[in-house]
């Protein structure tokens, strides 16, 4: 599979590096919107171009990976690039999926392409294990916790703010929701009860602190519903204790069964990321490995992890995976 990455931030840099442990792919190019002869890649013989130049290279690409961020880049280039290639994002503002989805699900369709939208861990694989959790416990509820950890996409958030230099924002559980809910309790719990949102922000100089703080905490879709706290700090101190992107978290369902109810079950499972770009684009990867090869068979337009089989994400054979994982 010949590879190619849009963007070369956190994600794309994390994409680059996963590509080295899958055999089956091979990095060709990286598009930047910046200047390319300022733009240096880890990996030799990479070739980096504009943007401005990518449909000169679409025969030679059989997945493009869109590294943008969900709040103003991937509802427009998603869509676009889908129309010349198959392409594969990690949108994840969630109210707008469905959306999303559309736009992309059309332009994918125009000329015979596959896209995947909103692959990650969640969304992704987060959203997989939902759904396996819903159809065996039909009667339960859902829970989702996320953090300790950074959100690349609420950081991107913040960093648009009129004001900002640089800012990095943490989503952290409420421990007392946390602990209720793996326990059994099945409390009801509002947005707010069960996460913080804590932001540092470097400032530009002479910029509205009182108004930034309030473009952060009113904004729609990332802070509005939380409980947030923003901290404005020193590019010294933001160097020195904010370079590192962990994350992790976790998802239950708590349901029951028997003829009386009578017996309670939850199902938990857990993320401990050390670098949640690099884990990102690792499933990414995967995914795009699927995407091509529903291409290659004929399929067509947007789909979501919902819409893949497992087989489809392995470089094993289905004689491997029966043997070893089954």
């Amino acid at each position: 599979m010949k590879i190619a990455i849009l963007g070369y931030g956190n994600l794309a840099k994390g994409v680059e590096s996963a590509v080295r442990q899958n055999k089956d792919m091979e990095l060709k190019y990286v598009f930047t919107r910046r200047d390319p002869a300022g733009v240096k890649v880890n990996t030799d013989g990479v070739i980096v171009k504009s943007v401005d130049e990518i449909l000169n290279y679409k025969q030679d690409i059989d997945v493009l990976v869109i590294c943008g961020g969900s709040a103003t880049d991937l509802p427009e280039m998603t869509p676009k690039y889908a129309k010349d290639f198959n392409v594969i994002d990690s949108f994840d503002t969630h109210a707008r999926i469905p959306e999303h989805f559309a736009n992309v699900d059309k332009a994918a369709k125009e000329n015979g392409h596959t896209a995947l939208i909103s692959c990650g861990w969640d969304p992704g694989m987060f959203s997989l294990l939902r759904l396996y959790g819903n159809a065996i416990l039909p009667e339960g509820q859902d829970y989702t916790f996320w953090g300790k950890g950074v959100s690349q996409g609420h950081s991107d958030a913040i960093r648009r703010v009129k004001g900002v230099k640089n800012g990095k924002q943490y989503t952290i559980p409420v421990q007392s929701a946390l602990e209720s809910v793996r326990n059994g309790e099945n409390p009801t719990l509002t947005t707010r009860q069960k996460h913080t949102r804590e932001c540092f922000v470097v400032a530009e100089e002479g910029a509205d602190l009182a108004q930034i703080e309030h473009d952060i905490k009113t904004m729609p879709n990332y802070f509005d519903e939380y409980d947030t706290t923003v901290h404005f700090i020193s590019e010294e101190e933001f160097n020195r204790d904010h370079k590192e992107i962990p994350h992790g978290g976790f998802v239950f369902r708590s349901g029951v069964t028997g003829f009386d109810k009578e017996h309670k079950h939850v199902i938990e499972y857990s993320l401990k990321l050390d670098s949640n770009p690099e884990f990102t684009a690792s499933v990414l990867l995967a995914y795009a490995r699927a995407i091509f090869r529903l291409n290659n068979e004929g399929v067509t337009g947007c789909k979501t992890v919902f819409d893949i089989a497992p087989a489809y994400l392995t470089p094993l054979s289905g004689e491997e995976i029966r043997a070893h994982l089954l």
